[in-house]
């Protein structure tokens, strides 16, 4: 299998998560980290939304003004956002597309917000993402990064994450201005999974 057929059928498999029962990430209103990073005025300008789902946190965003994208390789989930967007009258834009190949978009961002995507990437695909991430964002520019943390006791969804791994694989062109405990909203009882918040600027070229 090509690595063209070996990315289309992992597409698939994702697609196929929306089209069946509702997936335990899927909590019908935004992150509450992603709420409280609004409030303190984080995004500013053109924002991406990477691996966006069925687009709540996307749409929060633009709700207060913003101008977003939110991008998912799951055709379902795409177009459930763009459902809610037109049934909440919501100037927002959403596209199928790879993460591992956002300069595809041909668009540069000021933020960019990654709720749950970074942890279900195998450390192969990891090295493709985050120069992907930095091909659509500007030097100075924040990225925000939600994801499971090794601390989190429950044992099924995507991996865990350590501090480590984050500063590991953004140790490239990238400033780690801060890494926290966070909480990521679930379905699935006590409500939540233990997080990490990343905040990490794009270095400006040397």
């Amino acid at each position: 299998m090509s690595e063209d057929d070996s990315r289309g059928a992992a597409a698939a498999r994702w697609d196929a998560t929306y089209r069946g029962a509702r997936p335990p990430w899927e909590i019908d209103r935004p992150q509450p980290a992603v709420q409280r990073l609004l409030d303190e005025d984080a995004f500013y300008g053109d924002v991406l939304d990477v691996g966006c789902g069925t687009g709540e946190n996307t749409m929060l965003l633009a709700s207060r003004g913003l101008h977003v994208l939110g991008v998912d390789w799951a055709a379902a989930a795409v177009a459930m956002a763009r459902a809610k967007a037109a049934e909440r009258s919501l100037e927002v834009e959403f596209e199928v597309g790879d993460a591992l190949g956002l300069h595809a978009l041909g668009r540069v961002f000021d933020t960019i917000l990654d709720s749950a995507l970074f942890h279900t990437f195998s450390d192969e695909a990891r090295t493709e993402y985050v120069p992907s991430l930095g091909s659509v964002i500007r030097p100075g520019s924040m990225l925000y990064l939600l994801c499971f943390s090794e601390l989190e006791p429950w044992g099924g969804g995507p991996r865990r994450v350590t501090q480590a791994e984050i500063r590991g694989a953004f140790a490239d062109g990238w400033v780690i201005r801060s890494i926290v405990p966070e909480r990521y909203a679930i379905r699935i009882s006590p409500g939540y999974a233990l997080a990490w918040l990343a905040t990490i600027e794009r270095a400006s070229p040397t």
